[in-house]
């Protein structure tokens, strides 16, 4: 499946980018947490809030089995994302393993949507999540 070795290029780049250079464990934890609120705002017209929150729940249940200090999360995760239980987790986690738990959250995430609605209609529904971020520039105050 190279368009998902694509995607998660993609998803892994964005996610880099909006950690930024001088990355702390406060803004991996935050660029995860605005990626997952992004996507669920995407996808929650298609498939609904409860839609959202199932697919999150499952990708969270995938990704702690080869993460066990985040099983915790998976439990305290409700109907709703609960994204600070998440948050508050991550933050208790090195810049690196939060980073790679993240990109590996996101990307299973974005796999087990594409098994449910199609590769085309995923990229499609996400693609604003991911391009806004990587086109961005560095913001920069403008003078008066």
């Amino acid at each position: 499946m190279s368009t998902l070795s694509k995607e998660s290029r993609q998803i892994v780049a964005s996610l880099a980018h909006r950690v930024g250079p001088n990355a702390d464990i406060e803004k991996v934890a935050q660029a995860i947490i605005a990626t997952l609120q992004e996507m669920g705002a995407a996808l929650t017209p298609i498939i609904g809030q409860q839609g959202v929150a199932a697919l999150y729940r499952r990708s969270l249940h995938l990704c702690t089995s080869t993460h066990p200090r985040l099983a915790g999360t998976y439990d305290s995760a409700q109907a709703a994302m609960e994204l600070t239980v998440l948050s508050s987790v991550l933050v208790e986690q090195s810049e690196t393993d939060a980073l790679f738990f993240g990109e590996v959250l996101l990307t299973t995430y974005y796999q087990l949507l594409t098994t449910l609605i199609g590769p085309s209609l995923t990229a499609r529904l996400l693609s604003g999540v991911w391009e806004p971020s990587l086109s961005d520039t560095p913001s920069q105050e403008n003078s008066p």
